[in-house]
């Protein structure tokens, strides 16, 4: 265990920028994940840390649950964690680990794909149902919210460490798939829950969920096996894309 003091630290400089700014992950090729919760979601899928640090006050109560806990393992002063956070009220403790490698796409697995979301609490809630219903794997389209962002894994609560992500694909990525393409639509397709009720919605399939305001793009709703609506008898013109995510892949999931 190492004390470090000084905020010049060019390692703490690093975690500062992973902290704030949601594009920094790709070009420094690494995670910083923060608080109690997050770090124990990814021990629980064997990920051990390359370095992680704690303030001084939750290391004095828990120094031997955590000692070997990563590779590296600093204590800083309460007042410098602070000044590594992005958080309102810092969590005191965190990891900073390697940006995974991107998975080949598995062509047969139940998957969910995003389609440019732009908002990293719609895409971190739609990674915690995919992983909660059973979809392992998650294609985000070029142009979708960075899914290892500090808002997106906050979001998602350690969904991420029991799911395969591939982020930047291209719509040609899809191709690969042998499973049905499902896409989301408010005007057009069958209701879902006609669809369970019948006994024709797809169990193992792709789920398309498409940007806030725009929706699917047409270029990949044209490739889509079936369009899909949900009903509205309360009379909203559409649902968030994380609710409609979650009833969706509810469905898919517990279909017959």
């Amino acid at each position: 265990m190492n004390l470090i003091t000084s905020k010049d630290n060019p390692r703490l400089k690093t975690i500062r920028r992973l902290a704030q700014d949601p594009q920094a992950y790709r070009k420094l090729g690494l995670v910083w994940l923060e608080g109690d919760h997050l770090c124990r979601a990814a021990m629980a899928q064997g990920l051990k840390s390359e370095l992680a640090i704690f303030s001084k006050s939750i290391w004095q109560a828990s120094e031997f649950e955590w000692s070997q806990c990563a590779n590296e393992v600093w204590t800083v002063p309460d007042d410098l964690f602070e000044g590594l956070s992005a958080l309102e009220s810092p969590a005191k403790m965190g990891f900073l680990f390697p940006l995974p490698d991107s998975p080949a796409l598995d062509p047969r697995a139940a998957t969910v794909v995003l389609d440019r979301l732009q908002d990293a609490g719609n895409v971190g809630a739609i990674l915690r149902s995919a992983s909660a219903f059973g979809f392992k794997q998650v294609v985000a389209i070029k142009g979708t919210a960075g899914l290892w962002s500090p808002k997106v894994l906050r979001a998602a609560m350690g969904a991420h460490f029991a799911l395969s992500l591939i982020e930047s694909a291209s719509l040609d990525l899809l191709q690969a798939l042998q499973v049905p393409l499902l896409g989301t639509d408010v005007h057009e397709g069958p209701y879902l829950h006609e669809l369970v009720q019948q006994g024709k919605l797809a169990r193992h399939c792709a789920w398309v969920l498409g940007h806030e305001g725009q929706g699917v793009s047409p270029e990949l709703m044209a490739r889509v096996n079936q369009k899909v609506r949900i009903a509205q008898p309360g009379g909203e013109e559409s649902l968030n894309v994380a609710t409609a995510a979650a009833i969706c892949l509810h469905a898919s999931a517990t279909s017959k």
